[in-house]
């Protein structure tokens, strides 16, 4: 009678025991392809940190700065990765839209002009009277006029090539134009495979030359936010130890994108994250403070030269523009080695 009494009470228990519980799907918008500054993300899943907030993360490839931006204030994600300049201007034109930017990636934007020094381009200075290439949805290209006026250059005097993503680099390459607007981390490794030589080619990085504008950032559904804080701050915790392991070892980030990307460069990925940390990541700013927060009077001056170029429909608000609501207490955030 015992005997046949323990089979049916370890079933009753089993039944009694509650079923483990489940990781919350969240889908996360990037900006663009699974590429080198990608990595952290994949880090973030390979290595448990998502799971370990209680998330089941899938990301998405994006097709530009702008992608992910509408997709987060529908609700179709709760998170994605967008340049906060593009978010200040949809919120302008979408007043009351459900999004913000939470957690600053980029605190250096990757904004920037490369250049021939063959072909005359060896600095700022050299940009009068130069051929631009400029892709028109580009992101530097759309900053550009910023550039310029902090900068006194006479844009009259450079003739512009609107270009194809696809031929932007390949236009530099063949000495069609002098120069491209592009991001640091991609026309310039684009213009070294094209075999233009490195000693050949120069980047004028807009952050170098007085321009307050901050890079993408990870934005957040608000409505969601409201509803799910915790789960906020546990993504961005899981993203920060992403970010600190890519600059650790880039290696390895690499290895993780090309996991979801078998038919990428292990090579030119890992030069294009090691720049990416080094040109927009770890910045002074970041060493010193830690990633993902942002300095108020530089996001004002920043809304001050957007304002040169752009025409608020409303009076700017920057706190609809970012929150550190949800930014993790404690080292998590200083991400520096």
């Amino acid at each position: 009678m015992l005997h046949r009494a323990i089979p049916a009470l370890a079933a009753t228990l089993i039944a009694a025991t509650p079923a483990l519980a489940q990781d919350t799907d969240i889908a996360f918008a990037l900006d663009w392809r699974f590429e080198g500054p990608s990595a952290p993300y994949f880090l973030a899943i390979d290595n448990g940190y998502f799971a370990e907030e209680g998330m089941d993360v899938e990301i998405t490839a994006g097709q530009g700065s702008l992608d992910a931006i509408p997709k987060v204030a529908s609700g179709s994600f709760p998170f994605g990765f967008a340049d906060i300049n593009a978010l200040i201007s949809f919120l302008d034109q979408n007043p009351g839209a459900p999004v913000t930017a939470i957690f600053m990636t980029y605190d250096s934007p990757p904004f920037s002009i490369v250049g021939r020094v063959s072909q005359g381009i060896s600095g700022i200075e050299d940009l009068e009277g130069s051929v631009l290439g400029a892709p028109p949805p580009d992101g530097a290209w759309a900053q550009f006029p910023i550039l310029a006026a902090v900068n006194d250059i006479d844009v009259s005097t450079i003739t512009v090539e609107p270009v194809g993503f696809p031929t932007r680099e390949p236009m530099l390459a063949e000495g069609n134009v002098d120069a491209v607007t592009g991001f640091n981390f991609s026309s310039y490794l684009s213009a070294l495979r094209l075999g233009v030589p490195a000693d050949d080619l120069t980047t004028i990085m807009y952050s170098d030359h007085g321009v307050a504008l901050y890079g993408n950032a990870l934005i957040v559904n608000t409505d969601f936010a409201a509803e799910n804080p915790e789960m906020v701050t546990g993504f961005i915790t899981a993203v920060a130890r992403g970010w600190a392991d890519a600059i650790a070892d880039p290696a390895a980030g690499i290895a993780a994108v090309l996991e979801r990307n078998p038919a990428g460069d292990a090579e030119l990925e890992q030069q294009r994250l090691e720049l990416a940390i080094e040109g927009n990541v770890l910045t002074d700013y970041v060493i010193e403070n830690g990633m993902g927060n942002v300095d108020p009077d530089r996001l004002a001056t920043a809304i001050e030269q957007l304002a040169l170029t752009y025409e608020f429909q409303n009076e700017p608000d920057a706190s609809l523009y970012f929150t550190d609501a949800y930014l993790p207490e404690g080292d998590v955030l200083m991400v520096a080695p």
